[in-house]
C-alpha cells in the first residue's frame, strides 16, 4: 500500500437526486466508500455503478457516523465528501499534489463555496466555510460523538487548501425548512445530552442574536434576499432547538 492512495467516504440518506454528480466528481480516487444510514430510494443502485464498497449503519449522530466511516476506509489518506458537495478539477489536482508531497501536513481544511437561491453566497459565514478538515491522514482526525455540528480533535499539523469544494446544499426552500427542522431536533438532543436547562426567553434571545450575527456582523445583507433567508433560517433553527428542549424536559418531568 503506497502512502499517497486516497479513500473517500460519502454519508448518504435518500440521495438519488444528487449522488451521481458527487460520485462522478471523485471517480479518480483509489477507493469510494458509501455509508448509507437507511436510504429507501435508488441511492445504492446508482452508487453501485461507481463502487462496491457500500456499508449500512444505524444513525446515532453525525460524530459516530463519521468515526465509523473513517474506520472503514483502507487507504492512508481520507477525503470526506457529502452527497451535496462536488470536488472540482482544480481541487483534485491540489489534493493529488498534497498527498504526494514529502512535506504534507496531517489534516487540511478546504474552503466550501455554497450555492443557494440561484447564486454563490459570499457572506454570512457561508464562505469560505471551513467547517472541518475534509482531507486528512487516517488516524489524524477523531470526531466527537455529537448528534450534529460535531466537533473534532486533530492529531498532527494542519493546513489549508486554496481550491473550493462546491456545496449545492438546498435545491429549494422546502429542503431548507426540512433540514432546519431535523437539525434543530438533533441540536436539542445534543444540548440534552450535555444536561442543559433552558427557557423560552433564552431561546428567543439566542435566536435574535443568531440573526444579528449572520445578517449584520457577518455581512449577510450583502447577499440580498438569499442572505436574509439564511439569517432568518438560522434564527428559526436556533429558536426551535431551544423550544424543543423545553418541550423535551416537560415530557421528561411527566414521566
Amino acid at each position: 500500500m503506497t502512502s499517497h492512495k486516497i479513500s473517500v467516504y460519502i454519508p448518504v440518506l435518500n440521495e438519488e437526486v444528487r449522488i451521481r454528480e458527487a460520485l462522478e466528481s471523485v471517480a479518480w480516487v483509489d477507493e469510494i466508500l458509501l455509508v448509507d444510514t437507511g436510504s429507501t430510494d435508488k441511492t445504492e443502485e446508482i452508487a453501485r455503478e461507481y463502487t462496491n464498497h457500500i456499508t449500512h449503519i444505524v444513525f446515532n449522530g453525525f460524530g459516530d457516523l463519521r468515526n465509523q466511516s473513517v474506520m472503514l476506509c483502507t487507504h492512508p489518506w481520507i477525503f470526506s465528501l457529502d452527497a451535496d458537495e462536488r470536488c472540482t478539477p482544480p481541487l483534485k489536482e491540489e489534493i493529488c499534489r498534497i498527498v504526494h508531497a514529502s512535506h504534507a501536513k496531517d489534516a487540511y481544511f478546504i474552503p466550501r463555496r455554497n450555492y443557494f437561491m440561484g447564486r454563490w453566497i459570499k457572506h454570512g459565514g457561508w464562505y469560505p466555510d471551513y467547517c472541518q478538515p475534509k482531507l486528512f491522514r487516517k488516524g489524524a482526525l477523531t470526531y466527537h460523538h455529537d448528534m450534529v455540528h460535531e466537533g473534532f480533535d486533530i492529531h498532527g499539523r494542519t493546513g489549508y487548501l486554496k481550491n473550493d469544494v462546491l456545496h449545492y446544499s438546498f435545491p429549494d426552500l422546502s429542503q431548507l425548512v426540512i433540514k432546519m427542522d431535523r437539525y434543530s431536533t438533533l441540536g436539542m438532543k445534543k444540548m440534552a445530552d450535555h444536561g442543559k436547562q433552558v427557557g423560552m426567553i433564552s431561546g428567543l434571545l439566542h435566536a435574535m442574536a443568531a440573526f444579528f450575527r449572520i445578517y449584520i456582523l457577518k455581512l449577510g445583507f450583502l447577499d440580498g434576499w438569499p442572505g436574509f433567508v439564511i439569517a432568518l433560517n438560522s434564527s428559526e433553527g436556533t429558536f426551535y432547538r431551544y423550544a424543543k428542549l423545553v418541550e423535551y424536559h416537560r415530557e421528561q418531568n411527566r414521566c
